[in-house]
């Protein structure tokens, strides 16, 4: 491999010092067989998007990425300059602002599709989830246990998912009735004849499925109308993928500076304002607090700033549906 395939960025930082660019590169922190990463790629397919892919372990340690968070652990993250996306509910919205066309909410789905993205990433992904652990997956091993117990705060117990996994595939059938009976109409994607945000959300739960559990891919290729849907979003691809490094990634961070403007809210709820120190964790699991200053916030987002010796001042994003914010 040339020397730009190997540190495409690095290279990129060294001819010309062009930081503008870098500043403007989409970098996700990912690994391949991350559900919640294939959302977003698909996303980035259906918006034909140049991005990198930065891989990242799938169990702790994660000290470059822990660095840019403040200590927000989970997959995926999204960079963009020194701006840190934690989620892929905030990483898709900031898609959507940034890249606006072609739009993720096709047809008229505009608030609907953010609910539906829920549905998909809460009970359809836990029926998902005890399919596959149930079923014996060999990503199951010790190591991936204890880290995953860690995350969760409770006992990753195998044995309970092996018993629940019937139930759970009455739950996940049923769920796979619901996308049929959307699709019985002949369309081509979940809105209607353009892909989008269900599309995606709805899809990447079944590609955990097909990547794990030869028992949960009977169930999607019972529904025909599913299994044609599912091969259609495949076909979307994932945009222009190049490869980046975790140091490449640190590196930019530390060179470049926020984007993200300071701007109060005023129907904040619990009067939070510019300046003031915050905590902010996820509400299920993977609660790790992350803390820092204020920098803006709406009804659907909250920004803080904080401080890295290795990457320096960065802002870190975060969605509100799912997240708690407490004042410091």
């Amino acid at each position: 491999r040339t020397e730009e395939e190997q540190h495409p960025l690095q290279l990129r930082i060294r001819i010309g010092n062009d930081m503008a660019a870098n500043a403007q590169s989409i970098i996700l922190h990912q690994y391949d067989i991350s559900p919640f990463s294939e959302k977003v790629r698909v996303v980035l397919g259906i918006k034909g998007l140049d991005w990198f892919a930065c891989d990242e372990p799938v169990i702790m340690p994660k000290p470059e990425l822990t660095a840019l968070t403040g200590g927000y652990r989970k997959i995926p993250v999204m960079q963009i300059g020194a701006d840190i996306y934690c989620d892929s509910q905030i990483i898709i919205r900031e898609l959507e602002r940034r890249f606006p066309s072609p739009s993720i909410h096709a047809g008229s789905d505009n608030g609907t599709g953010w609910g539906i993205a829920m549905w998909t990433d809460r009970v359809l992904f836990q029926a998902a989830v005890a399919i596959i652990f149930g079923g014996g997956t060999p990503l199951a091993d010790e190591a991936f246990i204890k880290d995953r117990e860690k995350l969760t705060g409770r006992p990753f117990d195998i044995e309970g998912m092996k018993a629940a996994a019937p139930m759970m595939a009455e739950q996940f059938r049923a769920q796979l009735g619901w996308l049929e009976e959307q699709l019985s109409d002949g369309r081509a994607f979940l809105p209607g004849d353009n892909p989008g945000l269900a599309d995606a959300s709805a899809f990447y739960n079944l590609a955990f499925v097909r990547w794990t559990s030869p028992n949960g891919v009977k169930l999607i290729e019972s529904f025909p109308g599913v299994a044609a849907w599912e091969k259609r979003v495949a076909g979307i691809g994932h945009g222009n993928r190049q490869e980046a490094s975790r140091e490449d990634a640190l590196d930019i961070a530390k060179a470049t500076a926020s984007t993200e403007k300071a701007n109060a809210d005023p129907g904040e709820p619990n009067g939070l304002k510019p300046g003031d120190t915050v905590t902010v964790m996820a509400d299920d699991y993977g609660r790790d607090p992350v803390s820092g200053e204020l920098v803006s916030s709406s009804a659907q987002h909250i920004a803080l700033k904080r401080n890295d010796p290795r990457v320096g001042d960065v802002v870190v994003h975060f969605p509100r549906a799912g997240f708690l914010v407490m004042k410091s």
